[in-house]
């Protein structure tokens, strides 16, 4: 399974980020124009900072599932469980 997050931000940020809290996984970069993240439709007209979206992508590259409900406090139980409905492997 890979896992990653994208942000808006430019890399030097995202990297001094990513370090400060000594992530396990990386955080892609998307500034402005942000393109890739307004193909996700995360970034759009009106909102003046992008959405707080997970996407779960199959082995296929299919998206599987939008989780358009993002509970920071709780994230991580929710990928957990979401996860485990959509069949992906445990791994340990």
């Amino acid at each position: 399974m890979v896992y990653f997050t994208a942000s808006c931000d430019p890399v030097d940020k995202n990297t001094d980020f990513a370090e400060s809290l000594k992530l396990d996984y990386p955080i892609l970069s998307d500034p402005a124009p942000s393109e890739t993240a307004k193909a996700y439709g995360v970034v759009y007209k009106g909102r003046p900072v992008p959405e707080r979206w997970t996407f779960y992508i199959d082995p296929e590259g299919k998206i599987a599932f939008i989780d358009k409900k993002v509970k920071a406090a709780k994230h991580g139980e929710d990928i957990a469980k979401k996860l485990e409905e959509l069949g992906a492997k445990k791994s340990g």
